[in-house]
């Protein structure tokens, strides 16, 4: 009797990670659609700024006043080159390289760029930085994920509220814990256990701001996080708000036991039902 060969299955995971590469890369597309309205009104500010201190100083002859109307200009101009440079780094196609990254700059990198979005849909941004190693990152990444989580914390407060962004460094397990924390309206419990499925949203549509799900975000953060060596978890209540944690490794691992911790390998999943503890 003849045996047929199994069929190599190497071309099909070839595609599957080819699909999983442009869905990356569609969402990468989608962010930076939803930053184009929000980072030209803010290049608009700037360039209004200028022109506005460029009169002042063409207008008075004095040295104070023109000293003013320099240091004003030079800081717009600052201002806007560091837009446009964050933009264009999002936008460039990235070699999937990690290195040593400062996450604080990072951070503070994106909460630039949604600035005039959250002052517009009143949320009040609170940083919870303390000192933490530099992390073994795609820098560019890393903020694709941060600015997913962002906008989704924006839209679970329609009527504004409070977003805390905390960073410390968990020294027992030696991983880096990014916290994105709302205040909105939480995640129903029967749908935690499918948040970071593909295709799969939470949401019914477009909000007021002409943003909604595409059901692509959560599923994309989950892999770039998994290919980090991280772990995600969020913890939610209805009504009390989100938190999403991202544990991403240090760049230069601190010396430990291995009694300490979990490989970091093993991502956390979504719990089973919300948690009760967040205040």
């Amino acid at each position: 009797m003849q045996h047929q060969q199994l069929p190599d299955h190497h071309p099909l995971e070839q595609q599957v990670e080819l699909l999983k590469r442009r869905l990356a890369e569609a969402q990468k597309l989608t962010a930076l659609g939803e930053l184009v309205s929000t980072t030209t009104h803010e290049f608009n500010n700037v360039l209004m700024t200028i022109i506005n201190y460029a009169k002042l100083g063409m207008r008075h002859r004095d040295a104070a006043t023109r000293d003013k109307a320099f240091e004003k200009i030079l800081s717009a101009g600052n201002r806007a080159a560091k837009i446009t440079n964050t933009v264009l780094g999002l936008a460039r196609n990235r070699a999937a390289g990690q290195e040593p990254t400062d996450l604080t700059k990072l951070v503070d990198d994106a909460l630039m760029l949604l600035e005039r979005e959250m002052n517009k849909y009143r949320i009040r941004v609170e940083k919870q930085f303390r000192p933490i190693p530099e992390a073994m990152v795609n820098g560019n990444q890393i903020q694709q994920v941060l600015l997913n989580l962002l906008i989704n914390a924006r839209q679970a407060m329609p009527n504004g509220g409070r977003l805390v962004i905390r960073l410390s460094h968990d020294q027992e397990n030696d991983m880096i814990d990014l916290v994105v924390r709302d205040f909105g309206s939480g995640i129903p419990q029967e749908k935690l256990p499918h948040i970071f499925d593909a295709f799969y949203s939470t949401k019914d549509g477009p909000d007021a701001s002409g943003k909604g799900g595409t059901g692509l975000g959560l599923s994309t953060c989950r892999d770039i996080i998994e290919s980090h060596r991280g772990r995600v978890r969020v913890d939610s209540t209805v009504g009390k708000g989100t938190a999403f944690t991202l544990k991403l490794p240090p760049a230069k691992p601190i010396a430990r036991t291995p009694s300490l911790g979990a490989p970091v390998g093993h991502p956390i999943a979504a719990p089973q039902s919300p948690t009760t503890s967040m205040s």
